[in-house]
Order: C-alpha cells, then structure tokens, then sequence
C-alpha cells in the first residue's frame, strides 16, 4: 500500500517518517513554507534513535499525483478545522480503474477528537479512526520530532463507527513494524473519546502555560470532570484510566531531544507558529455541544473554548495569561453557571 498523508505537520509527518523509514512507500501533502522545506530538504525526522532525513514526493493537490492508485491509504492529519477543505479536495480525485477516491479508497483519520470521522463519512464509503497517543512537534519547517522511546506512540485504530476488517489489519501492520503499537479495535470511539477527556486541557496549556502547581493542575482535574459528567450524561462509553495505564505501561517514555526545544501540545503549537486557528471547537467544544444536547452545563469548556479562539484569532502568545487570572475568570464562569441555573 502507499500511504498518502494529508497534513504532514507533527503528527503526519512523524507517521510519514517512520512509515518511509520501514519501508513503506510515503507521500507527503503539504503546503507554504513547510511543503517547500520538505521538497528542498526532505523530511527531518527527529528521534531518541537518531535524526533522518526521508525525501519524498511532496505535493499540495491531487492532481500533482495524477490519478491515484487502488492501494492507496489516505491519511488524513490535518487539525480538524481544516478536514471539511481537505475531504473536498481528495474526496473527489480519480482512481486508476474508475472511481473516485471517496468511492474507493480508505480513509484514516489521524486526529485529535472525534467530528472528522463524522464529517468523512458523509462522502467517504470506508473511514477509519485513529486514537493519536503520539507526543510529537513540528519544530521547523521541514522538521518534525517525537520523543517517545521505547516505542514512538500507540494507535488504535477500527472502523468508524465501528468494526474492523482486512484493512485496519494491514494499516495496523505497517504501523507495528514502524515504531508504533497499533491495537485494532471495533470500538476505537471508545479510546477516541478517552483521549478527547485528556485534550480538554490543551486549551488551559495553550492559554497559560504547562498545567503545573496546585491552580492549574486542579482547574484541568475540574475541566476533566466536567467533560466526564458530559460524556456520561450522553451515554457515551470511553476507556478509563486504569484500562489506559494497562495499555500504554511505559512504552512511550518522553527523552530529551538535542536540539528540539521543550514546547507544548498540539493546541499550544498553533498559538507559537501563529496559524490564526485553533482546534478548541472540536475539543472542548464537543464537549459544549454535547453538553447542550443533554443539558449539562459546561461553564469550564465554554470558557476554555472562547479563550483559545480570541488567542489564535489575535494571535497572541501562548502561555501569556497568568494562571491566577485564568482561575479567576474558572471562578466568574462558574458563578454565572450557578446564577443561571438558580442555584
């Protein structure tokens, strides 16, 4: 199979890498400063193992690539706001033998949260999910790193929205022969909305700085709860912290990178390379929306929502709101909850 990663920013491009570096036959999309680094340099894959440098077909559209081949894997790593503008452009190129990619091809959705699957499958016939627990950074463009060791991250993957087949089974093959440890599931929503609990803080990060210290650290613990009594209020299932611990061990440990400064998570990236756009509507605003459809409040998400959008939108840094100011204003939410509510 080729694999065709859509979004080679820190996520693709570290699966790009380590699917190239075992063999795999990779195609990077990707666009600006970065897709000209990467045909000009290649790609820069930073490691515990060392530092590699993949060049490989870059293109921007499919049209670059011709028709596309029936054992094409199309992976889409975009941050979800940009996933409607990609499904437009793939979903309609052609396949060698007839067809379009939407009608033929899988496609994988390597994301955070869980409304691309949902977005995919109106126009895609075979969309799978991905649970991203990869800890990964575009450093530059061109170079992207991930520090985890012994393995570089583990990735469930099904269905969407649910079962497994002869493909998950070949991707997820790939994958383990990549550095990776690839679980193939029938319920892969159930990790995705596990990991979406554990995203809800990447907006406090992102706004203010690493989630350390006794404020931060028992706001996100709240921001959690909040997310939890949502998802539970819906009838949603998701794996818990004891089953998680049970599966990841210590088999993705963070080393230091020489070379790659300690930054954030993925929303706190955005807000340092200044994309004006942010994926908080799909994480915590999941958890608003679905807090709406079942009458939960969510005064804690609501905030961290409208917070990490007015940051990318002025495009201030990140980690500029002291935590104070960021716990005073959990509080002001809160009692506006309470007075609407009655309480």
């Amino acid at each position: 199979m080729r694999y065709i990663i859509i979004g080679a920013g820190a996520v693709g491009g570290v699966v790009g890498g380590r699917l190239a570096g075992s063999g795999c036959e990779v195609v990077l999309v990707a666009r600006g400063g970065h897709r000209a680094a990467l045909r000009e340099g290649g790609l820069r894959l930073r490691v515990p193992d060392g530092e590699f440098t993949h060049r490989l077909p870059v293109v921007e559209e499919p049209a670059e690539l011709g028709e596309l081949r029936a054992d094409d894997v199309l992976v889409l790593a975009v941050k979800t706001q940009d996933s409607e503008a990609a499904l437009r452009t793939w979903g309609p190129a052609p396949v060698a033998g007839g067809g379009t990619a939407a009608e033929r091809l899988p496609l994988v959705c390597a994301q955070n949260g869980v409304e691309s699957q949902r977005l995919a499958l109106r126009t895609f016939r075979r969309v799978y999910g991905v649970c991203v627990w990869l800890p990964c950074t575009l450093v530059e463009p061109g170079v992207v790193s991930a520090a985890g060791a012994p393995l570089t991250g583990i990735l469930h993957l099904g269905r969407h929205p649910h079962g497994t087949d002869e493909t998950a089974r070949l991707i997820a093959a790939d994958l383990e022969k990549s550095h990776f440890e690839a679980p193939v599931v029938p319920d892969v929503a159930r990790w995705q909305y596990a990991k979406l609990l554990a995203n809800l803080v990447n907006a406090l990060e992102a706004v203010s700085g690493p989630v350390t210290g006794k404020d931060a650290e028992g706001l996100a613990a709240r921001v959690r709860a909040e997310g939890a009594a949502v998802l539970d209020a819906a009838g949603i299932a998701y794996a818990d912290a004891e089953e998680q611990r049970a599966v990841r061990g210590d088999k993705v440990t963070l080393v230091p990178l020489d070379g790659v400064p300690r930054g954030g998570g993925s929303s706190w990236q955005s807000l340092n390379r200044g994309t004006g756009t942010i994926e908080a509507d799909y994480l915590n605003g999941e958890i608003a929306l679905l807090g709406r459809l079942h009458g939960v409040p969510t005064p804690l998400n609501d905030m961290l929502q409208r917070l990490a959008n007015t940051f990318a939108r002025e495009r201030r840094a990140p980690g500029s709101m002291p935590v104070a100011e960021l716990v005073r204003l959990a509080r002001l939410a809160g009692e506006e909850k309470d007075h609407s509510s009655g309480a």
